[in-house]
C-alpha cells in the first residue's frame, strides 16, 4: 500500500486535545453486525474495544468518523491478538520507565 503525503484535512483527535485521561466506557454497540465491547474511549474519535474478527477475539485500537449520523470504523488503527496484546503491553511499561527516568 502507498505512503500518502501532504497535511491533514480535519482535526485527528490527538492527544493534545486537553484529554488528561481517558474515559472509560464498557457497553455493547447495537449494531447488528458486530460484537464490540467498547473498553474506552481515547478520545472523541479514537476507542480500544475487545471485538471477534475472523473467528478470533482482538483487542481494536482505531479512529471513528461520523456518517450518516453513526459513528464508523476508520482506516487507521491496529488489532492486537491475544499474543500480540501481552507484547505490546510490556512495550508501554518500558516506555513508561523511559518517561520517568527522563523527567529528572
Amino acid at each position: 500500500m502507498p505512503k500518502r503525503f501532504g497535511k491533514r484535512k480535519e482535526n485527528d483527535g490527538s492527544a493534545s486535545e486537553g484529554d488528561d485521561h481517558p474515559k472509560k466506557v464498557t457497553k455493547t454497540n447495537g449494531s447488528d453486525e458486530s460484537d464490540d465491547t467498547v473498553v474506552c474511549e481515547i478520545s472523541k474519535n479514537r476507542r480500544v474495544s475487545v471485538r471477534n474478527w475472523q473467528g478470533k477475539a482482538v483487542v481494536d485500537i482505531r479512529e471513528f468518523y461520523l456518517k450518516d449520523g453513526k459513528q464508523l470504523p476508520g482506516k487507521k488503527g491496529i488489532s492486537l491478538t491475544k499474543d500480540q496484546y501481552p507484547i505490546c503491553c510490556s512495550g508501554m511499561y518500558f516506555v513508561n520507565m523511559w518517561k520517568k527516568l527522563t523527567r529528572r
